[in-house]
């Protein structure tokens, strides 16, 4: 397995957190389930609106099947063995103090700091999470019964790691940490043009 290198004052959950599509197909206790989206509800938001999501499956329920079914083929081949599938969605409105409802600009933003806050919560506890949008979007709408003025971010899975002998050849080979840019790829001072080509 390749090993993540950063500076020493990162976090190591941080650090540890990757994505996986090996898992052992045992469901996450209810209990493990209610702590990581504890931790994802304390993200911040805009205005406090908190305008995520989750709705969630888990093996042998009785939505897991239906749930794996709205991911693409080849994310149903690796995510039927999670023990937990998450939608993550996303309120696109807000209603303010004076009673009236407009578009909630940072709505994506905010459900993306819940998603963060839930796989380093996860991998804090000892789990895995591979978040994808490799989701039939229109049938996830029908399934999860989602109503206008929601978006649906993505979808997660969470769970234990085990070895990649299950996976396909292809897969196997890309069971480990991807590496990161450098931060002076992303992060400059002043202006986007400063940032390299």
């Amino acid at each position: 397995m390749s090993e993540r290198k950063a500076d020493a004052r990162v976090l190591p959950v941080i650090v540890d957190r990757w994505s996986p599509r090996a898992f052992d197909g045992v469901a996450v206790p209810a209990e493990d389930l209610a702590v990581i989206f504890e931790a994802a509800g304390l993200a911040p938001s805009a205005f406090n609106v908190q305008p995520w999501r989750f709705l969630y499956a888990v093996p042998g329920d009785a939505n897991w099947d239906a749930f794996v079914d709205i991911l693409v083929p080849f994310n149903q081949g690796w995510a039927k063995d999670a023990g937990a599938l998450v939608f993550i969605l996303s309120q696109e409105t807000s209603t303010g103090p004076d009673g009236k409802t407009g578009p909630l600009y940072s709505h994506s933003f905010d459900a993306g700091s819940a998603w963060a806050l839930l796989a380093i919560q996860a991998t804090s506890m000892g789990y895995h999470t591979h978040g994808m949008t490799g989701i039939d979007f229109d049938k996830a709408r029908t399934v999860l019964g989602v109503p206008e003025g929601f978006r649906i971010e993505a979808a997660t899975v969470i769970g234990r790691q085990t070895t990649p002998e299950k996976l396909p050849d292809f897969l196997r080979e890309r069971e480990a940490p991807s590496g990161r840019k450098p931060v002076g790829e992303f992060a400059v001072a002043g202006t986007f043009a400063n940032l390299p080509a």
